[in-house]
C-alpha cells in the first residue's frame, strides 16, 4: 500500500527515512498545492507534475488539516482514495482536537 505525507519539514524527513514520500507545507498555499497534486484535484492549475500512482493513505498533520478543512471534508464525503489520516504535529496535539483514543471511546460509549 502506498502512503504520502503532508507535514512540517521534520516529519516529512522522518517519514522519508522509512520510505514514505511527502511534501513540506508551512502555509495554506503549499498545503493546498500538495493536496491537489496527490488527490488529482485542481487540473491544470497545479504547477508541479501530478503524482503518477495515487497513494491509498494520505497522512496529514493536524496543523495541515486545519489549513485544508473544507477541502478535506469535501474529499472525505466523495469516498475516494486516498484515505486521509490526521496525526499530531511536532508540537503535539492541537487544543480542542480529539485524540484517536478519545474518538474510539466516544464511538463505543466507554467513559473512564
Amino acid at each position: 500500500m502506498k502512503y504520502y505525507v503532508i507535514a512540517e519539514r521534520e516529519l516529512v524527513l522522518a517519514f522519508g527515512l522509512v520510505g514514505v514520500a511527502g511534501s513540506v507545507a508551512v502555509n495554506r498555499e503549499e498545503a493546498l498545492e500538495a493536496f491537489n497534486r496527490v488527490t488529482g484535484r485542481g487540473g491544470d492549475t497545479v504547477s508541479e507534475s501530478v503524482v503518477t500512482e495515487r497513494p491509498k493513505v494520505l497522512i496529514l498533520t493536524e496543523e495541515v488539516s486545519v489549513m485544508l478543512e473544507d477541502e478535506i471534508l469535501e474529499w472525505q464525503m466523495s469516498g475516494s482514495y486516498p484515505l486521509i489520516v490526521e496525526i499530531p504535529g511536532i508540537q503535539g496535539h492541537l487544543e480542542g482536537k480529539k485524540t484517536l483514543t478519545d474518538a474510539i471511546r466516544e464511538a463505543i460509549g466507554i467513559h473512564v
